[in-house]
């Protein structure tokens, strides 16, 4: 195995232990940060790059995370120490587009294996409505678009030049990312490539079931249309002939205008809309609002950024199918 080896003294693992970094235990002891494992240390940027590289991995790697369980992955600011942390790694596994700092860190480190799932798929651009505007006539559909290319007045927004980076959210991208990402790990760890080789495989196989459960779950439905509090869902949306229609647009933290507002209350009338889904990691506060003014419900939709105790599930795919679980309920499917 090509892993390099490393010593690090008993302080420097301290002070690493204390960065807070999310560690993903199944394949190492619980106190492992990553560097001087014995396996093939990958850092991943947060939980859909993590849960890959761990189902990918098996036994043979250990997997840190650097977006803490329950912290919204957009906002992540990589501190100096996670920085230097990423050189004591074999690969780094990130989706670039998602979180600039990550992004930032990994193009600056010398780690040898980068892998970019962005790279690994096409990304498409999705902005506040996956194809919705034209059908009512939106006349602010250009502004809706295009404001999740623009910092907020807080200086928080996300350019997210390279497309919508969610597509761990589509089955079949994800899927696509696996593939990419075993075969990574097979020319960087070419003694356990055969391993890697039948994970991948396996994971892949469950990726592809679990589309056939929302192609049949979604077949016989009452209306196309969702309403969610950012765009996180167009992929899944395109995929199984949805339209989502979001109250802000790919960065969550992006306020919608009046006329946003006015004008989903107007799509939730025409289009049979029940129920307005926010998320596990940011407020609910707009959703809940914006479904009172109309008479609606709110329910969770999951972005699947991280697992908490909160999520309706323990894993990916738990979570994934609590989401079709609460799609079917909104869409009146049969």
């Amino acid at each position: 195995m090509n892993v390099r080896r490393r010593h690090i003294s008993a302080v420097a693992l301290t002070a690493v232990a204390a960065l807070g970094f999310g560690t993903l235990t199944a394949c190492s002891s619980d106190s492992a940060a990553a560097g001087d494992t014995g396996t093939f240390d990958v850092v991943a940027s947060f939980y859909p790059m993590a849960f890959l590289a761990e189902r990918i991995g098996g036994d043979h790697v250990h997997v840190t995370s650097l977006t803490q369980p329950g912290q919204e992955p957009h906002d992540l600011e990589i501190s100096a120490r996670q920085t230097a942390q990423l050189e004591e790694s074999d690969a780094a596994l990130y989706l670039k587009g998602l979180q600039p700092s990550v992004d930032d860190a990994i193009g600056q480190s010398p780690i040898a294996t980068k892998i970019d799932a962005a790279e690994l798929t096409a990304l498409e651009e999705h902005g506040t409505e996956a194809g919705h505007g034209e059908e009512h006539g939106d006349e602010h559909g250009d502004e809706h678009a295009h404001e999740d290319e623009h910092a907020d007045e807080d200086g928080h927004g996300h350019d997210h030049e390279g497309g919508d980076p969610h597509i761990w959210l589509d089955p079949v991208k994800y899927a696509e990312v696996a593939e990419g990402v075993g075969k990574a790990f097979q020319k960087a760890d070419p003694d356990h490539a055969a391993d890697y080789r039948k994970n991948t495989a396996t994971l892949v196989k469950d990726l592809k079931a679990l589309d056939q459960k929302f192609r049949a779950g979604l077949a016989n439905r009452k209306t196309d249309v969702f309403v969610t509090t950012h765009a996180a869902f167009g992929y899944l949306a395109e995929r199984y002939g949805l339209t989502e229609e979001a109250i802000s647009g790919l960065d969550p933290d992006t306020e919608p205008s009046g006329a946003r507002v006015k004008e989903l209350q107007k799509i939730a009338k025409e289009d049979g809309v029940t129920t307005v889904f926010y998320e596990t990691l940011v407020s609910d506060r707009t959703a809940k609002t914006l479904a009172g003014d109309t008479g609606l419900r709110t329910d969770v939709l999951d972005p699947v950024e991280g697992i908490t105790d909160h999520s309706r599930g323990e894993d990916y795919f738990q979570v994934m199918e609590a989401n079709l679980t609460a799609l079917r309920t909104a869409l009146g499917a049969r």
